[in-house]
């Protein structure tokens, strides 16, 4: 607000005082309050305290009970991963036989689905020779063990001659090894010697015969 001062004329002594006269000024001021200025709407700062609840009854029994069962809670884990590793170790170890016997599966079916020319009269004709050697050894077990795997392996020799001399090599190794462990244990049992050593002491002298002629010849 702007002063003006002045001198006014009035009748008698009252025109010799001076006075000041107050003018208004065209800009008003703003006399508005904020919001959060006025009492009302301010929030005092609050502090607060953590304070631990009071332990009952019930979380007493529950932390007892836990420490109870803790080491049976430990041995059901341990059990539960000893089960799972033995199970994982099992199922490594018949995978690669599953994987095996399925792609055999696989194989004879594609085989059969298109055989070679010739195969089913093969097929017959050892099948025959199997029924021949049932009827052969009529009377006795042995004789009904015997004749018909020996005519169905003679048999299928005449068809597949390769793969007869194969197996027949495999067959005979194996049939070689478990004479020798025979021999063995009952050598054992006889002298009182332990079979482990038995079994090596026979199987080193096995492997070196071989070793020994075909040296031989090389010479």
């Amino acid at each position: 607000m702007y002063k003006v001062a002045g001198l006014t004329t009035a009748p008698g002594a009252l025109g010799l005082i001076p006075g000041t006269v107050f003018a208004a000024s065209d800009e008003k001021s703003d006399t508005s309050l904020k919001m959060d200025e006025l009492s009302l709407y301010t929030t005092p700062q609050q502090k607060f305290r953590y304070v631990e609840p009071e332990v009952g009854q019930l979380e007493q029994n529950v932390a007892l009970l836990r420490k109870t069962l803790q080491p049976y809670t430990t041995w059901c884990q341990q059990t539960g991963l000893d089960v799972t590793e033995k199970a994982q170790g099992i199922y490594r170890e018949f995978k690669p036989k599953v994987e095996t016997s399925i792609q055999f599966g696989k194989d004879s079916y594609e085989y059969l689905r298109d055989p070679p020319a010739g195969f089913y009269p093969r097929v017959g004709v050892i099948g025959f020779a199997g029924i021949l050697g049932l009827f052969l050894a009529r009377g006795s077990r042995i004789k009904k063990l015997i004749y018909p795997t020996g005519l169905m392996a003679l048999a299928t020799s005449m068809y597949y001659p390769q793969q007869a001399a194969s197996v027949a090599k495999v067959t005979g190794d194996k049939v070689y090894d478990w004479s020798l462990q025979g021999y063995v244990t009952v050598e054992n049992l006889w002298k009182g010697k332990p079979i482990t050593k038995q079994v090596k002491e026979k199987t080193d002298k096995a492997e070196q015969k071989p070793q020994e002629s075909s040296t031989e010849s090389k010479d």
